[in-house]
């Protein structure tokens, strides 16, 4: 439960520095978001998760978990 809490935690901190220090340029993002079909945005979310499933797995392979 400790490792949620911390990755979520990590999660805001990083979403944070994108308010923080772009918020115009995530803006005209988020405005150029909306002319893509929620199919390629689907798959995107899906292949974003398979990819930090790799990550997290080959990090606790690797290094080990405490």
């Amino acid at each position: 439960m400790i490792e949620l809490a911390t990755a979520l935690g990590l999660v805001l901190v990083i979403e944070g520095l994108l308010y923080a220090t772009a918020p115009a340029k995530l803006k005209q993002l988020m405005l150029q978001m909306q002319a893509i079909p929620d199919d390629a945005l689907r798959v995107g979310g899906v292949a974003a998760i398979g990819i930090g499933v790799v990550i997290v797995w080959l990090v606790r392979t690797v290094f080990g978990s405490s």
